[in-house]
């Protein structure tokens, strides 16, 4: 009787095979990008499983400007805006001349309301980018707006939200 159920525990099928599971991982296959895989979890709004991506790719590749400007953009979006602008600092302290590190500082700082800052911050993401980027000039003019007249919008019922470029730059946009 212990015999049958053993022996029908090892069935031939797999879990796998018959869809029920995850497919088996291939270890002679390289793993994809932890930067790749956090970006797409980015795009698919999946912040929490981005995190963890961002946070291995780190562990791969060690903290520098792209994976401290990754974290720190992940946790802008989590709204986490006092660890997202520790990062993002680190990011450019790192590489100073890393434009998406300077472009999503300025971002965070504009959910602060540090509207001067955030200002400066545009103008050096401007600067180094050379002036080719629509969004980064975008972002400055409404941070310089925001200095003007701290209550200024375009329309007074206008929101604010920030979205995520192919670049992994940051851009207020308005939200009807």
């Amino acid at each position: 009787m212990m015999l049958c159920a053993a022996l029908a525990a090892c069935e031939t099928t797999s879990p796998a095979i018959d869809g029920k599971y995850a497919p088996p991982v291939d270890p002679t296959q390289e793993a994809v990008d932890g930067m790749v895989v956090g970006q797409r979890l980015m795009d698919a709004g999946e912040f929490e499983l981005a995190h963890r991506a961002f946070l291995r790719a780190a562990s791969e590749q060690g903290l520098n400007a792209r994976t401290y400007t990754a974290l720190g953009s992940v946790n802008l979006r989590m709204g986490r805006l006092g660890q997202a602008e520790n990062l993002l600092r680190e990011a450019v302290e790192e590489d100073a001349e890393f434009v998406p590190a300077w472009n999503n500082l300025g971002a965070v700082l504009m959910e602060q309301q540090k509207y001067p800052e955030a200002a400066r911050v545009f103008r050096l993401a401007f600067a180094l980018d050379r002036g080719e980027s629509d969004s980064i000039r975008e972002n400055l003019r409404l941070a310089l707006a925001k200095i003007e007249n701290p209550t200024y919008t375009e329309q007074n019922d206008t929101n604010y939200a920030l979205v995520r470029t192919d670049t992994s730059e940051f851009v207020i946009e308005a939200t009807p």
